[in-house]
């Protein structure tokens, strides 16, 4: 494939993100010669985003640094639908509560990577709701129905797998490629919009938009798609033994969140490092030769640059210097609980333990009063974040992490909590 010549493009092929487009020379000619506007959908079935989706963010983040337009586009509307691509059965439907609430927790996301206002590369935040809850069913589908071919629609993935496993697809579902590509034209009605970028499981989708934009607006309009990201070995990206990997601090604490990318595998480095942070390219090339031993500092490097971008720098330099502590033991110690820097080790016998009274076990306070005062006081943190809430109990997830639980108190104390039944060898 030549190398585009815009700077947008330019980016987004040496870092590995483009897949497919619809003219990839006309889209680089465009680009080049001024400013575009481009979008990408974000349904709200959920509080927060997972990294699964953070492709599509670093996409828009590229394209306004390259001096383009981003449109975050929060899909109001077609979440009461439901996205059918890539599932065996129906999304649960939503109430308009739970969908509000989503979008607002999916919403503060986006301010980590895009700066939004009023300027000419000022990103903007758009509800589909706006339009589509006020639709008029038989007028929408005179004027914009009468141009989608059912046998064509048959033929797209997401409805050609779900029949071929003899999954029941509804016909809300079924409605739901029309949405999307009517959102794209109307997008480029209401602000000039040329681009929708997406997923490659979104290509069909998208191209519809495309279509129907050339049919009804004689408009010139493009679809570009990233890979779908899975792990060298296979797995799909977004999701571990423990959960989702939620891009929101609610949802995972951003100690965890490094953890995550620590952990990448070592053939993922290079890729992953293109993708998800900022590190020159030359960097990076030299970053992902390293072998053995070198390559975990190269995985920490990831590890913190991904987290300052989504938590910001501060909460990744913390969560850097906690794995310190708790991990990186003295030659010939094998027990991470007790690691360097003088962490002392507390067994518990149940997960609902209160962390004030394993404060005094640990010796780390004379009393229950004088523990409480100190949690109170946000003098406390738990696997890396601050607690203030005087009557905390550790929980049996938070020892699923890592198998025990990190406490500092104060700048020198700290020790980690152990269940006694997962004591081990």
């Amino acid at each position: 494939m030549t190398m585009p010549s815009s700077d947008f493009l330019q980016r987004l092929q040496e870092r590995g993100f483009v897949h497919q487009c619809t003219d990839l020379a006309a889209l680089d000619e465009r680009a080049r010669a001024g400013r575009i506007v481009a979008y990408i959908g974000f349904d709200c079935t959920a509080p927060s985003l997972h990294v699964g989706s953070l492709v599509q963010i670093m996409l828009l983040r590229h394209l306004q640094q390259s001096g383009h337009k981003p449109i975050v586009l929060m899909g109001g509307g077609t979440t009461k639908v439901g996205d059918p691509t890539g599932r065996d059965e129906s999304r649960k439907l939503l109430s308009e509560a739970e969908i509000a609430a989503n979008m607002a927790g999916i919403q503060r996301i986006f301010a980590k990577y895009l700066t939004f206002g009023e300027g000419p590369a000022d990103a903007v935040m758009v509800n589909n709701a706006d339009w589509l809850d006020r639709l008029e069913y038989i007028g929408f589908l005179r004027e914009y129905g009468r141009h989608f071919s059912v046998n064509r629609m048959l033929s797209f993935d997401s409805v050609k797998l779900r029949l071929e496993r003899e999954q029941p697809m509804t016909f809300l579902e079924f409605n739901y490629m029309i949405l999307q590509a009517y959102d794209f034209v109307e997008l480029h009605r209401r602000h000039g919009c040329v681009l929708q970028m997406g997923g490659s499981d979104q290509w069909g989708n998208i191209v519809n938009g495309v279509e129907l934009g050339r049919r009804v607006a004689d408009a010139s309009l493009f679809g570009l798609t990233s890979h779908l990201i899975t792990t060298a070995s296979g797995a799909k990206m977004g999701k571990t033994a423990q959960g989702a990997v939620w891009l929101n601090a609610e949802q995972l604490a951003p100690f965890d969140y490094w953890q995550f990318w620590r952990n990448t595998e070592d053939r993922d480095v290079g890729r992953f490092l293109r993708l998800f942070t900022e590190l020159p390219l030359d960097e990076i090339a030299r970053l992902e030769r390293l072998e053995g031993q070198e390559l975990n500092e190269a995985k920490k490097l990831l590890a913190t640059e991904a987290t300052a971008l989504c938590h910001g720098r501060a909460a990744a330099e913390d969560a850097a210097a906690l794995a310190r502590r708790t991990f990186e033991a003295p030659a010939g110690r094998e027990d991470l609980g007790a690691v360097a820097g003088g962490w002392k080790r507390v067994e518990i016998e149940t997960a609902a333990f209160p962390l004030a009274r394993a404060m005094v076990e640990a010796q780390v306070s004379a009393n229950n009063s004088i523990a409480k005062n100190l949690i109170r006081d946000g003098q406390v943190r738990v696997h890396g974040e601050v607690v203030t809430d005087p009557s905390y109990r550790f929980d049996e997830q938070g020892f699923t992490r890592f198998g025990f639980i990190p406490v500092e108190v104060g700048k020198k104390a700290k020790f980690s909590v152990y269940l006694a039944a997962r004591q081990g060898g």
